[in-house]
């Protein structure tokens, strides 16, 4: 029987088809031959024990210029799925945890990531669980907390917890005059928290993006940030580069494999500064494309072998 996957992702029109994750693994999927649904998070639905979703048929092309194809709305039942991909982008908002209480009530259909995991284990608070590995840390809604970190460390970092892509990353150096107006603009009208650590020079050459599947390392890029930036994100601009993996880097990644598959964490992008783990991205972590380039690697196809074997083990 044609096993089926559901794809929820943000708009599909939106992406960039030439390094979008999803989209390798949609088509790796459909050269399966599973049938490959879509829909967007708002369209999910729960009603009488039913998990539903205003879905689309999709047809998916490696072809930028025309790399999808609708067919009508349907309203689908998500426990009729054998997968379903939660590939939404953060904000790691009320909206998104609300989607993984609804994908909890599947219990027929293998979710990647496990969505009580993706709620549970934010980018940015899932290294205090290896604090080990982290660099000193602060997470605090309150502005005195971070100038007394501030004057500990004298060169930081600040960015929201809840923060994605780069956005609203600042360095505040000791002579910065803007302190007072950056935490105006923090906490002026929200009291979400903020992580504070110190700069770290590293990211100038030394941050990885690094791939774990099923908890196994399967690549990693070096992601080299804009000349006076230190954002080195590819969505600001930052260049994906082959890197190696130091000692320390590797004994990271040893670590974090028992924690992650106990929790459901097929695909997981860990970036680490230097030594130090600063995220552990599950929601819907990026990267596939530009290592598949650098590298000659397909690693959406050892995504799904990895889906696949959990398939076998616990859905057969």
């Amino acid at each position: 029987m044609t096993r089926r996957v559901a794809i929820q992702m943000d708009p599909i029109a939106s992406i960039k088809p030439q390094t979008d994750s999803t989209l390798l693994l949609g088509i790796e999927a459909q050269r399966r031959g599973y049938e490959v649904y879509y829909y967007t998070p708002d369209k999910l639905a729960y009603y009488n024990g039913a998990v539903t979703a205003q879905a689309h048929r999709i047809t998916l092309r490696a072809d930028p210029a025309h790399y999808y194809d609708l067919g009508e709305t349907l309203t689908l039942d998500l426990n009729t799925m054998d997968v379903v991909l939660l590939r939404q982008d953060p904000p790691f908002d009320a909206a998104y945890i609300g989607t993984t209480y609804l994908l909890e009530r599947l219990p027929k259909t293998l979710v990647v990531n496990n969505p009580a995991s993706v709620r549970d284990f934010p980018e940015k608070w899932a290294p205090t669980l290896f604090s080990q590995y982290m660099p000193p840390t602060l997470i605090t809604a309150d502005p005195g907390e971070i100038e007394r970190f501030r004057r500990e460390h004298k060169d930081i970092v600040i960015k929201p917890l809840y923060g994605f892509g780069g956005h609203n990353v600042f360095r505040i150096r000791p002579e910065d005059e803007n302190f007072p107006t950056l935490m105006e603009m923090a906490f002026g009208h929200s009291k979400e928290p903020w992580v504070a650590q110190p700069f770290l020079p590293e990211v100038k050459t030394g941050e990885r993006r690094i791939i774990l599947i099923d908890g196994e390392l399967a690549g990693v890029i070096g992601r080299i940030p804009l000349e006076n930036e230190i954002r080195a994100n590819m969505r600001v601009g930052g260049t994906a580069v082959k890197a190696e993996l130091t000692s320390r880097q590797r004994e990271i990644c040893a670590a974090l494999k028992p924690f992650l598959k106990e929790k459901g964490l097929i695909l997981v992008g860990i970036d680490v500064i230097g030594d130090w783990l600063t995220e552990i991205n599950i929601t819907s972590p990026t990267g596939l494309a530009a290592i598949n380039r650098l590298y000659g690697k397909t690693l959406e196809s050892e995504v799904w072998d990895a889906i696949e074997k959990k398939l076998a083990s616990d859905y057969c």
